[in-house]
């Protein structure tokens, strides 16, 4: 084995554990017994301008259409999202965040804020500042390739 294949498992090995990890963490702290795809999708909604198709969402992480149907419809029951007809287009639905899904989405973000705040501080300023160009390169790598 070459040093770059070392490497290269190493760095996936990592990358792997600390997203499970992280999932672990985030879980036990979102309230509800929100999950993180829930939360995903709220903040999403809230931070971008207007109402987004099923499809659009799907798209955006990187899911198939049926994963978003079964996260938003849990949403939709929670109160959390509005889904209506697009009036212009029968066939599809747009989707927006209600009051309801702000207050979760800013509880959530209330309860996994000083977890995140402790990594960061745990792994320093630099340290963060160091790694993120790698990851946004990587991310922006595997969206590339996907098609």
């Amino acid at each position: 084995m070459t040093e770059t294949d070392s490497l290269a498992i190493s760095l996936f090995s990592e990358l792997l554990t600390a997203d499970q990890l992280l999932r672990n963490r985030l879980t036990r702290v979102l309230p509800n017994k929100m999950e993180i795809s829930h939360f995903s999708v709220l903040n999403h909604l809230a931070r971008v301008s207007g109402e987004r198709t099923p499809a659009q969402l799907a798209r955006s992480f990187h899911v198939t259409r049926g994963a978003m149907t079964n996260t938003l419809t849990k949403l939709e029951m929670a109160g959390h999202i509005h889904i209506r007809p697009d009036w212009d287009d029968a066939r599809r639905k747009l989707v927006a965040i209600s009051p309801s899904g702000l207050s979760a989405r800013d509880a959530a973000i209330a309860a996994i804020m000083p977890l995140i705040t402790e990594l960061v501080s745990d792994l320093g300023l630099n340290n963060i500042r160091a790694a993120l160009p790698v990851l946004r390169e990587l991310r922006v790598k595997l969206e590339d390739d996907t098609g």
